[in-house]
């Protein structure tokens, strides 16, 4: 739990637009479990969506076009709603996970 924590706080700053905080707090602590850190996974998730929006813009561009069915059209723009979903509720629990340590008491 506590290997998690400069993860956290480090990927809001980034988020936040905070680089060098986000620099010291990565360098405080390697948050490493497993092989990939808190910061890589969410990279590759945020990577991950970006992709899956791109794929599902090309698809709709292609269904306009008549190049997709409709089928394919509406596989790839629920795969990308999905994905976003998804990182909006990490990045949710990341905010809320953020706020509820800086209430604590030191």
């Amino acid at each position: 739990m506590i290997g998690l924590i400069p993860g956290i706080v480090s990927s809001v700053a980034a988020s936040a637009g905070a680089s060098a905080l986000s620099g010291v707090v990565q360098n405080a602590v390697a948050p490493t479990v497993g092989g990939a850190s808190f910061g890589q996974m969410l990279d590759q998730l945020s990577t991950g969506v970006v992709d899956s929006l791109k794929a599902s813009e090309a698809a709709s561009i292609s269904g306009v076009q008549e190049k997709a069915s409709v089928q394919q059209v509406v596989d790839t723009i629920m795969s990308a709603e999905r994905a976003l979903q998804t990182a909006i509720a990490v990045r949710d629990k990341a905010v809320s996970a953020y706020q509820e340590i800086s209430r604590m008491a030191i």
